[in-house]
């Protein structure tokens, strides 16, 4: 397959998100079924977002969170099936990786279900000493007891 015409962006202002959840019911079954708004908060609060486009057809996504120095994830990399095989996931991952907010922090953590192989093609390591998870559930909030102290002058 000739993808010299497929672009990597770096602009989540530029994200059709109807492309988008079209692109995660094919190719992600993980988030087949996220809403616009929870999509648009998820890469709101994400730094890079990079999205893949053939013209102007979304065929890629990937997104990460990081603090810059010590820890980021990487989210939801998804490349659309049609395009799958020709080095696009691994340009998408990689692209993600040299993206300033995460390259050079110290460990880049990634979740995948079926995907290992491909992962550690790309340098990642399985990690089972680190796997922990809390489900959303019923917590009491503490957010709105905490008392904000004014530094002094």
């Amino acid at each position: 397959m000739d993808c010299r015409h497929i672009q990597f962006c770096d602009q989540p202002e530029r994200i059709d998100y109807g492309q988008l959840q079209t692109l995660f019911r094919i190719a992600a079954f993980w988030a087949k079924d996220r809403s616009r708004t929870d999509l648009e908060r998820a890469i709101a609060h994400s730094n890079p977002v990079i999205t893949v486009w053939d013209h102007q057809h979304l065929i890629g996504f990937a997104r990460a969170c990081s603090d810059g120095v010590y820890r980021a994830v990487i989210w939801d990399v998804v490349i659309h099936p049609h395009y799958q095989g020709a080095g696009l996931g691994r340009k998408l991952v990689q692209t993600v990786l040299s993206h300033p907010q995460v390259h050079g922090v110290e460990r880049v953590y990634l979740m995948t279900t079926h995907q290992q192989a491909f992962y550690k093609k790309i340098g990642f390591e399985e990690n089972p000493t680190t796997t922990m998870v809390l489900y959303n559930q019923p917590v009491e909030p503490l957010y709105p007891t905490l008392v904000h102290v004014q530094a002094e002058s």
